[in-house]
């Protein structure tokens, strides 16, 4: 199978970038500087980038709750040209206190006001995309998503998603939603394959599946190539990065697959998006597949 060079897929009805900009890193431990997380964000902009996806949870202190949203409501409105056609993907139920753990909170109650602080960071009438962020053992899953489909009544939400969800739980998810899940946020990578099933029912069933992480997270990408060899060797046969090499074979999965890079550096969401101009042979593909 030849890599799908299309720029652009759908999320619902909403068209977007076929990689979007995963924007955690500039928030989280190690983040840069603003004027530089701005830049990278205009440069992604600039290059045809239209999904950003952010999360209220991305921050360092307790007092830094919602940084990254509120990075990017500031880096859309010092922008020269057009955002309208931009979808930010935001989502709650994964909290950082900011003593360096994570917990989850998938009460209704929780998630309702959640939401409610994400539309005032990002400075919306309605969030583009609301995704449950992971599930929360102390509140069953349904409940979860029925305050998300609540949302989305009351057009607190324009779609929905969820993220670290199993098969079952897709299936659950969209069946409470009424039909109208219109995206999965799993992690997914060369390292990380374990998320095939989940990528494949998103397939089956036309709904997005955005692979976060898919470069193997910030503290494995720099040595993605040294860690995956045949990556590294087809990378360089090709002239290209082994980072731009591994999206473009993940964008032959599925029509449904919109990789989120995380990126903090202009220079490093342009090679990213790069990956769009990249096709593959199908003998190609399957030597990655098999590595």
């Amino acid at each position: 199978m030849a890599a799908d060079t299309n720029k652009t897929r759908r999320i619902g009805d909403v068209e977007v970038s076929a990689i979007g900009l995963g924007a955690m890193p500039m928030s989280i431990e190690g983040r840069p500087d603003e004027a530089r997380s701005i830049a990278t964000i205009h440069a992604a902009l600039d290059a045809g980038i239209t999904l950003i996806d952010t999360a209220d949870a991305y921050h360092l202190t307790a007092t830094d709750l919602g940084h990254n949203e509120t990075l990017i409501a500031k880096a859309l409105a010092s922008y020269a040209g057009d955002t309208s056609g931009v979808l930010v993907a935001t989502k709650g139920g994964h909290l950082r206190p900011g003593d360096g753990t994570w917990t989850q909170d998938g009460s209704p109650k929780y998630l309702a006001a959640a939401a409610e602080a994400s539309l005032k960071r990002l400075g919306v009438e309605a969030i583009g995309l609301y995704q449950f962020h992971r599930p929360d053992p102390k509140t069953p899953y349904a409940d979860s998503i029925g305050a998300i489909r609540d949302l989305l009544d009351a057009g607190k939400i324009r779609m929905a998603g969820i993220s670290n969800a199993n098969p079952e739980q897709i299936k659950q998810a969209n069946e409470i939603l009424g039909g109208r899940l219109v995206s999965v946020q799993n992690q997914f990578s060369p390292a990380f394959r374990s998320s095939e099933p989940e990528l494949e029912l998103c397939d089956s069933l036309g709904i997005a599946f955005l692979p976060w992480a898919p470069l193997g997270g910030i503290a494995q990408a720099g040595d993605l190539g040294a860690k995956h060899p045949a990556f590294h060797k087809l990378a360089a046969e090709l002239g290209v990065s082994p980072h731009r090499l591994t999206l473009a074979w993940m964008l032959t999965k599925s029509p449904q697959v919109i990789p989120i890079p995380g990126s903090s550096r202009p220079e490093t969401i342009l090679d990213s998006y790069a990956a769009l101009n990249l096709p593959l042979t199908a003998d190609q593909v399957a030597l990655l597949d098999a590595s």
